[in-house]
């Protein structure tokens, strides 16, 4: 494909999508040696393979050792591995995740960054330890900017990028990405992101441009081609960084969304939806892949081979080095974090190894090449891969990182050229989707109230991966010289004449002329971000109220919703004569206030000209839905009113009529642990998880036993000591469906009916609902069935929405339960009032 979008091809992926789930099934495992299909194209890379680089990639080689090379496929974290380590190691890179700052500073200047880098870099070239004086390479996730340091230009996310339709702007995006990124010494960006995200539910739906892979092919030719440079020479210069298009492969088409989970896709559909951003960014020259969490037909990716090895790397041509994700090869069946031989064998070239578990990773990857269990012929030509590009990006011949073109520039962090290429996006982005009686634009003279908790939060607009990994834990003072959406109208009224008034709950001193309401998801990132359906503020609808409540007073009113994904919206939009989509637009909030405020002539200042590059659901339960599936969205892909349009959009259908999947209990033990959740007992300091038929943590013994059948049982024996088990998962669990009137934490229960237990759900930091167990249960020693209301556990302070445990129980004396078939129901016995 070209640098611009081919409209014409889009009918032939309309087609291809109504026709995926009916493909035919057939997949090839790891060990397959069957021939790879022909529609996996031979990609001819603009940086083609150069006798000069071969040869001094190969004069490197003549002289390592094992011990030298296995530190080159191995990348620990910043906050888990020491200059000193990398000078007796000699990593061939090391990677700051998110959240993760030198010196555990999130307030690291530019000047900090680069310190570190130039510290691992001078130790990696110091050969008085390890013999070896390759230099390390820094990688780092900048997926909307350079979104780890404060400061930087944050860019508006894929999804919002999607809607632009510009992948020539997206290439500027890029480029400036990458030259603030080089201004703190960092040579490599885990990015782009090429998911064809088709299932709304998943948390990293707004990390993809589109459900369309030919949206989502293009912006990966245009974004790799923005990072990397000119490359018509071979090289990458000092002003660009190395990309990487990521998750290899599948990642957006897991089954109901779920993050890390499984892609059943037939083959020729993995190709045509989900590898079409390969295809353009290995195009473009791309040097480096990251494989995905997410298995395919129930296998890993990190460790298929036919994937890694038969397609991306035999078939595809690809020459440049896959990187792992976050401790993915862990994830292997028959892996663990620091052992996983597997991993390199499938054509994994570098082990993402975050955590203290990279150094017996080390030592058991140098003991199973020393074995033959690797052969040498692997592990030289993952080697040689990541060397290759490290002579293509001039490693070997820079300076070192604090001496290169851009290094230390503060300038270049959030220069206003940037911000302005930022600014831009944000008015390409928005989306309008109902304005009733051309209420947009408003002539700026006027007298508007700014309402919504979105309004002056900039961490918010900006979403996950943002200074944090999450997104969360940020204040406004946070993003020097970046504009909240408020701070934007605010700046376009007053400078006509007009008033702004910031009122986050909808209050107002004098009627205004027509209230601006930003409202929308809070932030966050993989794993969190995972919905139960697309229902948006399930339960108290706080939004919703306030904006009837304005409406009702006879104020015009317009929604600015924030979101990371199409969200079923009905009752919000009827309650408002106007409503854009911002998505996740970043730091240049008043990108927003360009295009809804009319110039002081009351002419159009910036069209509205955003569309949507996702299909948006018609009710909560109606995903998976995308273009060509035969279902009847609300909007339709490709849906975006402009001024020009004057047509109104009638009253939306708010009837929500229950998926009958909800009726189904939500498992949390039946004979053994059921995903996602794990078994944790916690005593002190000290904890440990159930992976066999007993756990025992200081003073706490967990077994199983039989009842009915076969270790259907959990036989848990306290001492005191407040010990406590937990249901656990990493990630926090939507189980908002179990919020209505008769749902319940339900289980079997044998007890002694005068132990001091406490139990309920645990939902994150200072957020739990615990009760006592002697509330709830019959003093009886003898088996019987407990109910324990899902409103009690609300009142006494749980979040059904971002559930880590389920069920949680403590014990502050010495005492003995048998729990089984503990689940949560929506077909409890009804209750009016809890203990």
């Amino acid at each position: 494909m070209q640098k611009r979008l081919a409209i014409s091809v889009a009918a032939a992926f309309g087609a291809l999508l109504l026709g995926a789930c009916s493909s035919n099934n057939e997949t090839r495992s790891a060990s397959s040696t069957a021939a790879v299909p022909d529609y996996w194209p031979n990609i001819q890379s603009p940086i083609a393979k150069s006798d000069d680089v071969e040869k001094k990639v190969s004069d490197i080689m003549a002289n390592m050792t094992i011990k030298q090379k296995v530190a080159q496929i191995i990348q620990p974290e910043i906050r888990d591995v020491t200059v000193e380590d990398m000078r007796e190691y000699g990593f061939g890179s090391y990677l700051n995740g998110g959240g993760s700052f030198p010196n555990n500073n999130k307030h690291a200047t530019p000047e900090e960054w680069i310190a570190l880098a130039e510290a691992m870099y001078q130790a990696s070239v110091d050969d008085s330890l390890d013999g070896s004086s390759i230099p390390t390479m820094w990688g780092t996730d900048a997926v909307h900017g350079h979104n780890n340091v404060i400061g930087a230009t944050l860019f508006p996310h894929n999804i919002g990028l999607g809607a632009m339709r510009d992948p020539a702007l997206i290439e500027k995006i890029a480029n400036a990405t990458a030259r603030e990124v080089r201004a703190t010494g960092i040579d490599w960006i885990f990015a782009p992101t090429v998911a064809a995200a088709r299932d709304d539910r998943w948390g990293r739906t707004y990390e993809s441009y589109s459900e369309d892979p030919e949206v989502v092919g293009a912006y990966a030719r245009a974004i790799v081609t923005g990072l990397q440079g000119d490359i018509s020479d071979g090289n990458i210069d000092d002003q660009h960084v190395i990309s990487t298009v990521k998750h290899f492969v599948g990642d957006g088409g897991t089954e109901q969304g779920d993050d890390q989970g499984n892609n059943i896709a037939d083959e020729e559909t993995l190709f045509r939806i989900h590898a079409q951003g390969y295809v353009e960014g290995l195009g473009a020259g791309s040097q480096s892949v990251m494989a995905s969490f997410n298995s395919w037909h129930g296998e890993k990716l990190h460790g298929n081979k036919y994937l890694l090895t038969d397609v991306l790397k035999d078939k595809m041509g690809f020459d440049g080095f896959v990187v792992g994700d976050w401790n993915g090869h862990g994830q292997i069946e028959g892996c663990s974090n620091d052992n996983c031989p597997q991993a390199l064998l499938a054509g994994l070239d570098v082990y993402m190894a975050p955590t203290p578990t990279w150094k017996p990773l080390f030592n058991n990857l140098v003991a199973q090449v020393e074995s033959g269990e690797i052969p040498m012929s692997r592990l030289d030509d993952a080697v040689r891969r990541v060397l290759r590009v490290k002579v293509r990006v001039g490693l070997f011949d820079l300076p070192s990182p604090a001496n290169r073109s851009l290094s230390g520039d503060r300038s270049i962090i959030g220069h206003p050229d940037h911000r302005a290429v930022a600014r831009e996006a944000v008015r390409k982005s928005l989306v309008m989707l109902k304005n009733n009686n051309n209420l947009l634009p408003i002539e700026p003279n006027s007298r508007v109230l700014v309402a919504g908790d979105g309004a002056h939060n900039i961490g918010k607009q900006s979403g996950g991966w943002t200074i944090t990994w999450q997104g969360t834990g940020n204040e406004n003072s946070d993003f020097p010289d970046a504009s909240s959406i408020y701070q934007g109208i605010e700046q376009v009224v007053t400078a006509a004449g007009g008033s702004a008034e910031l009122s986050v709950d909808g209050s107002f001193n004098e009627k205004p002329d027509v209230a601006i309401v930003v409202f929308g998801e809070n932030p966050y990132a993989e794993g969190n971000g995972d919905i139960a359906n697309v229902e948006y503020q399930r339960g108290e609808k706080r939004d919703l109220a306030m904006l009837k409540q304005l409406k009702a007073a006879g104020i015009p009113v317009v929604g600015v919703f924030i979101t990371g994904r199409p969200l079923w919206v009905n009752p919000e939009i009827n309650a408002t004569d106007a409503f854009v989509v911002a998505w996740l637009p970043g730091s240049e909030g008043q990108g927003v206030a360009d295009v809804l405020f009319t110039n002081t002539n009351g002419e159009v200042a910036y069209p509205m000209q955003g569309k949507l590059s996702f299909t948006w659901p018609s009710t909560p339960y109606q995903n998976p839905i995308n273009r060509g599936d035969g279902k009847t969205p609300q909007f339709e892909y490709g849906f975006g009113l402009t001024y020009a349009d004057s047509k109104n959009l009638p009253v939306l259908n708010e009837t929500v009529e229950a998926d009958s999947s909800e009726a189904a209990d939500h498992i949390i033990f039946q004979q053994s642990v059921q995903a996602p959740w794990q078994l944790v007992a916690r005593v002190s300091k000290d904890s440990g998880t159930m992976n066999s038929n007993v756990l025992t943590v200081g003073d706490v013994t967990i077994r199983t036993a039989d009842r009915l059948v076969q270790e259907d049982t959990l036989l848990m024996q306290f001492a005191g000591n407040q010990a406590k088990v937990h249901f656990f998962a990493p990630f926090p669990v939507d189980l908002l469906d179990f919020t209505t009137p008769n749902s319940a934490l339900a289980f079997d229960l044998k007890f002694q009916p005068d132990s001091d237990i406490q139990m309920g759900i645990e939902c994150g930091d200072n957020c739990a609902g615990m009760v006592p167990l002697n509330d709830f249960a019959v003093d009886t020693s003898d088996w019987q069935s407990v109910e324990i209301p899902t409103k009690c556990l609300i009142e006494a302070g749980a979040n059904m929405k971002e559930v880590y445990a389920p069920l949680s129980l403590s014990a502050k004396s010495t005492t003995e339960l048998s729990l089984s078939n503990i689940r949560l129901t929506q077909h409890g016995q009804p209750t009016t009032h809890c203990p």
